[in-house]
């Protein structure tokens, strides 16, 4: 275990998040996970970076590629990132994608034999910010249009079904990734179709999926927004909803938008309240809108990526507020995730906790896990305390 800085020692925070980012975090998976024979990374490791499955998740390749072009073009240029990056857009062109129909593969085997697709487009949301962040470090051109043409085949695809028409519904996944999704092509390429898509996206979830009346931001709705009252309907995620809380944030901050930051703040503090686990700390994975039992038997684990989301969540809600309880929230939660998640053996975090904070798995990687949520809160987090240690020194001058 390592000290943590103490509650607003900001500049020492940006250490601390690009110290685990650059010397615990990205050394995990670099160079191990380079597939030097088929191409592509594996990424499926135990506890100690041991390959357990050498099958390959599109979407993970997708995160890590960006990952890899994201260090290289804002943090510093490597040769390795680099590397890793045309690495893993190779693999993606030439595994990736099914030619019958365009589409996106999920999930295939080491030499990228397809093994199957999803209902949903989220390989190609991830891909997208792949191939803006090779387009970024390269300045080929043809890779930021295929990111855009990504994105808007993400935005345009309809599932195939999976129910019957007896009970419709909309999920709140969607227009999530469809902003963080808009936000990094606008960062990385500079795409001037991201603020209208980003505005029609957070209207859906402010129309359709915020319940300011119950304080809660729901995964599931009728096609007019109404309650469905049945599990599925009634199932919240808390951690899922402080990511979107902190996509509002992020967006709020970089066009000067107050009404995303009172919905960021309104989302954060709604399932924080509904999500923090009064008992054994960190947050509850599932809970039910009426505080009925959830159908999903893993209902009170904690999972790695709903803390990582909270992180920046606190964080963008501190420096957008300047109020201490996000702060203190901050401090509370890096402080739980030091002692539970991060392993200071191997390095990288657990990914799967029991609800008192002991390791249910020792995985490190897998279809779901990879080097993505993890670095992804890092990095910004290292930019977000960054820039409020500077403000700081700013104004005691």
């Amino acid at each position: 275990m390592i000290d943590l800085p103490r509650l607003e020692e900001w500049g020492r925070w940006a250490v601390h998040y690009r110290r685990d980012l650059l010397h615990d975090t990205v050394p995990f998976w670099l160079p191990r996970a380079l597939d030097r024979e088929h191409g592509g990374f594996l990424l499926f490791r135990d506890r100690d970076g041991t390959l357990v499955d050498d099958d390959k998740g599109i979407w993970q390749h997708g995160r890590f590629t960006w990952l890899l072009g994201r260090l290289h073009a804002t943090v510093e240029p490597r040769d390795e990132w680099l590397e890793g990056c045309r690495h893993g857009i190779a693999f993606l062109e030439r595994h990736g994608f099914d030619p019958a129909d365009g589409r996106m593969w999920f999930h295939v085997a080491r030499d990228g034999t397809p093994i199957r697709k999803r209902r949903y487009a989220f390989s190609e949301s991830f891909a997208a910010i792949a191939y803006a962040a090779f387009a970024r470090c390269t300045g080929e051109g043809w890779a930021g249009e295929k990111a855009i043409a990504l994105l808007q085949r993400f935005v345009r695809h309809v599932p195939e079904p999976k129910f019957t028409d007896a009970r419709p519904s909309l999920g709140l996944a969607v227009p999530m990734i469809g902003i963080v999704t808009a936000q990094e092509l606008r960062a990385l390429l500079g795409w001037d179709g991201a603020d209208a898509l980003i505005d029609r996206f957070a209207a859906q979830i402010r129309g359709l999926f915020w319940k300011p009346e119950l304080g809660a931001l729901l995964e599931q709705v009728a096609p007019d927004g109404a309650v469905i009252d049945h599990f599925d309907g009634r199932t919240l995620n808390p951690g899922h909803a402080i990511e979107a809380a902190w996509f509002l944030l992020r967006e709020a901050r970089e066009r000067a938008r107050d009404d995303y930051r009172d919905l960021g703040i309104a989302i954060l503090d709604g399932m924080w309240d509904r999500g923090w686990d009064r008992e054994h700390g960190g947050l509850l994975y599932f809970v039910d809108l009426h505080g009925k039992p959830v159908q999903e038997y893993w209902h009170d684990m904690k999972f790695w990526w709903p803390h990582n989301e909270a992180v920046l969540a606190c964080l963008l809600a501190h420096e957008a507020t300047g109020e201490m309880r996000f702060a203190t929230r901050h401090f509370e939660l890096a402080r739980w995730c030091e002692t539970h998640f991060a392993d200071r053996v191997h390095g990288e975090w657990f990914g799967y906790l029991h609800r008192d904070g002991t390791p249910s798995s020792t995985l490190k990687g897998n279809l779901w896990k990879g080097p993505f949520h993890l670095p992804r809160m890092q990095l910004v987090a290292s930019e977000v305390c960054a820039r409020m240690a500077a403000q700081r020194r700013a104004a005691e001058e």
